[in-house]
């Protein structure tokens, strides 16, 4: 059974692909097979794996969507680039900025990525969705291709209000298009111990959310390595091994897993029970 996670929030700058690519990272080092999807027409995910020149390739997510409203038939190993670290990448470029308004007039505009991450199942233990930092009908589609949401948030306090907007958001996709979505976590990036007002910000997260949701356990330190590791085209695992954003990741991933675990045993419930 693979887990299929939407990587989400409205808000830019919270390291949504920084944390895309290092969870990957360090899935694929449990021997997880990985696929990662850049969703985001600026491509940062499809460049921070080595793809310099995204405009340049010949076969992008855009291109899977094209096949998907021509009702043609999708061969989910086209197109994909394999990373060095063992990373599988469905790539994206500026080809993608005109879908929200292709897709408006389109019937089952919110399906269109789901076609493709189920034919791409059978061969992942996870299926990464890097989305752009807008709630846009190409998030709602990842939302409804997914099994679950983590969402990256900055200890800031605009950053936690800003929340609120993204659950809405998930609460109406779960009541009108994918009743079986949840929330894989929050998960907050970026952090800053000096400022005494972040660890405020972050109880305030845990208190407000964590009742409801689960708030990872991991946090993720500022570090000027994570940057430059994304224009080097690799992770943190390849760039700084032994540093504390390395550590983070991997715990973030053993995280992940064990809730995958949990999934699966849950549904085997189920079947049982049925």
């Amino acid at each position: 059974m693979s887990q299929v996670i939407a990587i989400v929030n409205q808000k830019g700058g919270v390291a949504k692909t920084t944390t895309t690519v290092n969870l990957a990272a360090a899935l694929v080092q449990q021997d997880e097979r990985t696929l990662c999807v850049d969703l985001d027409p600026q491509a940062n995910l499809t460049m921070s794996l080595g793809c310099q020149n995204p405009d340049e390739l010949p076969y992008t997510i855009a291109d899977v969507i094209d096949k998907v409203i021509a009702e043609k038939n999708i061969d989910p190993s086209e197109g994909i680039i394999h990373h060095a670290e063992g990373i599988d990448l469905m790539p994206s470029s500026i080809q993608l900025s005109g879908y929200d308004t292709l897709l408006i007039n389109e019937y089952g505009r919110e399906n269109m990525l789901r076609q493709y991450v189920d034919a791409a199942r059978p061969f992942y233990d996870h299926i990464l969705i890097d989305c752009q930092p807008s709630l846009n009908i190409l998030t709602i589609n990842a939302l409804v291709a997914a099994d679950s949401v983590l969402i990256p948030t900055q200890p800031q306090f605009f950053s936690a209000k800003g929340l609120e907007l993204l659950f809405q958001t998930y609460s109406k996709v779960r009541r009108k298009m994918n009743p079986d979505l949840k929330i894989e976590g929050v998960l907050v990036t970026m952090m800053d111990k000096r400022p005494n007002f972040t660890k405020d910000v972050v109880d305030l997260i845990r208190s407000t959310y964590g009742r409801n949701v689960k708030v990872f356990d991991s946090e993720i330190p500022m570090s000027v390595r994570a940057i430059e590791c994304g224009a080097e085209g690799k992770s943190i695992f390849a760039y700084d091994p032994k540093g504390k954003v390395a550590e983070a990741y991997a715990n973030l991933a053993q995280e992940v897993i064990e809730n995958a675990k949990r999934e699966q045993r849950r549904a085997h419930k189920l079947q049982a029970v049925r």
